[in-house]
């Protein structure tokens, strides 16, 4: 197996008791990790249902503007056509972010354990 193939590896589920997350769940840090989720989530997943049913309304409200001829098709095809490569745009992002969501959530974990290791080896 090559070096890049070990790297895309998942990493083994983390198995620790309820008195170690409540630790980790009381860090600031942890508190930042769910702050910076919850600023991209929630802004990301509005746009993208504004965006969705941006279609719909345009067909219900403005049916002028989506039998506008662009080209070989309407507004409303365009419109359409366009959701699928904005699904996968921002499932591109979302995937960017959910790497660095996840370094940041392996750092965490990396200070814990090693503090715990530390802790024990004494």
């Amino acid at each position: 197996m090559s070096d890049t193939d070990k790297t895309h590896q998942p990493a083994a589920p983390l198995r620790a008791d309820a008195e170690v997350w409540e630790k980790i769940v009381h860090r600031p840090e942890f508190e930042q990790l769910l702050t910076a989720k919850a600023r991209f989530i929630v802004p990301t997943c509005l746009f993208f249902l504004v965006y969705y049913f941006a279609l719909i309304v345009v067909v219900g409200y403005f049916p002028e503007l989506a039998k506008k001829k662009i080209g070989p098709a309407n507004f409303a095809y365009w419109f359409a056509l366009s959701q699928f490569f904005m699904s996968w745009i921002v499932a591109w992002v979302y995937v960017r972010a959910a790497g660095r969501f996840d370094q940041f959530a392996d750092s965490i974990l990396d200070e814990h354990v090693g503090s715990e290791n530390s802790a024990s080896k004494k």
